[in-house]
């Protein structure tokens, strides 16, 4: 053997052998009163300054030397817990830690460690928690997840009443908003203004605009991922409350102390019970109602092996006898199965389920209308990590989803004969891959980076439409078509999707993040309203209508000032996006089998600066955020061709939340938010045709006027009950839209009945006046 062969080996023996003398440190973290794992906690190893975070289902691992350690385990609202270990093997530890009384005493709005916006690699990131979103005035006294999430910067809505939000320029479409991982394709009860997500059975709920992990696809702006709470392992309790519009009611406790346990929850509103005394008889039967079920149950089954099921069953129902029938819902039904391999190697393996419907009807049985559609689609998602050492771990897996989509069924009955018109089925088959690093390349710097390859593919049976070529907004006219055979291929794409971010910590208080992601996007919601409504379609990639991408780049800049209790940040970005869908004038979108024939794609780009201020501790704490943004599109034959603002423009978006604590019984909390008006189309002139006044838009222009800009203030009181053994209660006393202002939803032109030769403008409000409202809520 050559003599410096020999020397290198002598050199590289006591690396050798230091690296065969590291062990893994890994277990659950837990609250100590309820058995919840705990997302997103602290793993400190004091001696050599090296720390972990807990995954989304509380599970943390670390490597480390052999040695003995003080391990601090930490999370923001319960009190430290320092544990002395000797690792000489790889080591199991399961920590529960207790809420701290000290904090609950004091408003707290954040969820994660006081450096952790510093310097983590997250940004476009928002994690709400769950008492802080409670805290907060809301429509008829009801908390609501969605209509909290837009308080956040980049976040806005197209009015009251609109189904959905808005991310950074995107469509709602373009949102995922999932479950338990299962997709929820309208979050909306009420029309928009309540949310499916009952707050009593939600335990982490965390907003992703940019720097989106790889593990995320499908969808081109945001990721909307609600976790339910999994129940109290340790004893039964109840949480519910009685509202003016609706209450509910959440049951939840062990199955096996300590190793399973399980939550219910319901909710239903009662506005045809208030109403129904005040009814016509035959308006009697009329249903004017919402409701909504969520049920989740797990189990350990050993150390390394845990089970989860959970479901969800909500619908809203209108409808008034004998004249119109509409209701809507959705169905999620999702399993897992965690799974430790070693302490090093972490796996979650997750099926779900996930259905959308709606009905509409027209008159009596015998003499009336009937349509129904929806979307169905079935998924298997495996997910692994990997701790490598406690700078380097990475998460890998997959994902396959099959859809069937039914565009619309439509019975029309006339003196009992029927007559039906059905839209054939469409179905897709998507699958993706992925790979996702995150790196601690050194005490500064902070890494994240990955690739997801996404296919889609477009499958039979049905029929492929292909069209001629025509001029730029005129339906297309249909040339032929072409057939295929159950599971036969009639259109593929394929997407790899880069995805990288980064920070720099710049010193303890300041840090700056970079990030860019490439997403792509299969599915397409077909609605020209002014804004989503539930009766819009759902449709796949075909081989008319491309698949949507989106290549997004943000910059930001972090800073916390006096020990953390301020968080600041401005982060600017650019969207670019491709083949997105817009609409002839004129388009038909009910029951049309050559729907595609009225679709055009254009391109779009959406950028903004974000500012965003928030107050952690004390005893007032809130946040403002500020946006400054643009979205527009481009598309031949829609505004002659130039660049046009989309009906979800917004060009500032201000709000302002406070929470401030009277004392230890009673809190009380604002929220004020300003919004520029949306753009909408309005005729540039008319002209007289048979004594008839008729709009015209001479320019042919896209959104050429906006609607008055949106200002709205909410006052609310939480007033604390005197605390009983096996009882908590509080009231909520809150008034919405506080002076009453007539916000327009959208502006609409009639002749003036005094002067037929004049044209009236009248604008629409959903809600013109204060809304007033009592809650009660209690806890046992």
């Amino acid at each position: 053997m050559p003599k410096n062969l020999v020397t290198s080996l002598l050199f590289l023996l006591p690396f050798i052998a230091f690296s065969q003398e590291k062990f893994t440190l890994s277990g659950y973290l837990k609250d100590s009163l309820n058995g919840e794992t705990l997302i997103a906690a602290n793993v400190f190893v004091e001696e050599i300054a090296q720390g972990a975070v807990s995954n989304v289902y509380g599970y943390y691992a670390i490597t480390v030397p052999k040695g003995e350690y003080i391990i601090r385990y930490s999370y923001v609202g319960y009190t430290d817990k320092r544990v002395k270990v000797n690792i000489k093997e790889n080591t199991t530890l399961n920590i529960e830690l207790s809420p701290s009384s000290k904090i609950l005493q004091e408003a707290v709005v954040r969820s994660t460690k006081e450096t952790e916006n510093i310097e983590s690699t997250e940004m476009g990131t928002v994690k709400l928690n769950i008492n802080t979103i409670q805290k907060l005035p809301a429509l008829l006294g009801e908390v609501d997840l969605v209509r909290t999430i837009q308080l956040l910067p980049g976040v806005s809505t197209v009015g009251e009443g609109a189904t959905g939000f808005n991310v950074r320029g995107g469509s709602i479409d373009q949102n995922l908003v999932i479950l338990d991982e299962a997709p929820v394709f309208n979050s909306a009860h009420l029309f928009g203004f309540f949310s499916v997500f009952n707050p009593d059975a939600v335990k982490d709920v965390k907003l992703i605009k940019g720097g989106i992990p790889a593990s995320y696809g499908g969808r081109l702006s945001s990721i909307l991922d609600v976790r339910m709470k999994e129940g109290n392992s340790k004893e039964f309790h109840g949480t519910g409350g009685v509202g003016v519009i609706f209450s509910r009611l959440a049951l939840e406790g062990p199955i096996v102390k300590n190793r399973g346990s399980f939550i219910v929850a319901g909710r239903r509103s009662y506005i045809d019970v208030l109403a129904k005394p005040f009814l016509a008889d035959n308006l009697s039967e009329s249903k004017f109602y919402f409701y909504d079920f969520t049920a989740k149950a797990n189990y350990s089954i050993n150390k390394n092996n845990q089970i989860f099921a959970s479901t969800y069953i909500g619908r809203d129902a209108f409808s008034a006898s004998g004249i119109f029938g509409f209701d809507w819902g959705n169905q999620t039904a999702t399993v897992r199965w965690n799974k430790l391999y070693s302490s090093r190697l972490f796996s979650n393996v997750t099926g779900y389920y996930s259905k959308y419907d709606y009905q509409l009807r027209f008159g009596e049985e015998d003499n009336g209308f009937n349509w129904t559609s929806n979307i169905i689609n079935y998924s298997l998602k495996p997910e692994f990590t990997y701790f490598i050492n406690p700078e380097l771990a990475v998460n890998f897996g997959g994902q396959s989803t099959y859809y069937t989509f039914k565009p619309g069924t439509a019975i029309t009955s006339f003196d009992g004969q029927e007559s039906s018109r059905t839209l054939p089925n469409k179905y897709s088959w998507e699958n993706a891959v992925y790979v996702d690093v995150e790196q601690k390349v050194n005490e500064k710097l902070n890494l994240r980076y990955g690739l997801r390859y996404s296919h889609f593919n477009y499958l039979g049976s049905g029929d492929a439409f292909i069209f001629k070529d025509t001029t730029a907004n005129i339906r297309r006219p249909l040339e032929r078509t072409d057939s295929y055979n159950s599971f036969e291929s009639i259109q593929n794409y394929g997407n790899f999707e880069p995805r990288f971010s980064a920070s720099y910590v710049l010193n303890k208080v300041s840090s700056v993040k970079v990030s860019y992601n490439r997403m792509a996007q299969y599915l397409h919601l077909i609605s020209n309203t002014a804004a989503s409504v539930p009766l819009d379609v759902w449709t796949p990639s075909t081989n008319n209508i491309p698949d949507q991408i989106a290549d997004q780049i943000a910059l930001g800049y972090f800073r916390n000032f006096k020990e953390n209790a301020f968080e600041t940040s401005v982060e600017v970005y650019y969207k670019d996006f491709k083949n997105q869908v817009e609409y002839i004038d004129g388009a038909d979108l009910l029951l049309n089998e050559l729907l595609e024939g009225d679709l055009l794609s254009g391109i779009g780009r959406a950028y903004g600066a974000e500012f965003y201020i928030k107050k952690n501790k004390g005893k007032l704490t809130g946040w403002i955020s500020y946006t400054l943004a643009r979205s527009e599109r481009k598309v031949e034959g829609i505004n002659q061709g130039e660049w046009f603002a989309t009906r979800f423009d917004r060009a500032h978006n201000l709000n302002i939340v406070a929470i401030y604590e009277i004392s230890k019984r009673i809190s009380a909390s604002g929220s004020f938010v300003y919004y520029t008006g949306t753009p909408s189309t309005f005729p540039t002139n008319k002209y007289a045709f048979q004594g008839y006044q008729i709009p015209h838009n001479a320019n042919d222009s896209r959104n050429n006027f906006r609607i008055p800009d949106f200002h709205r203030l909410d006052l609310s009181v939480t007033i604390e009950g005197k605390k009983r053994k096996r009882w908590e209660s509080n009231w909520v006393i809150s008034v919405y839209n506080v002076y009453a202002r007539k916000n327009p939803f959208s502006i609409y032109f009639q002749p003036d009945p005094q002067n037929l030769d004049r044209t009236q403008a009248i604008r629409f409000a959903i809600l013109g006046t204060a809304v007033p409202a009592v809650t009660y809520n209690f806890k046992f």
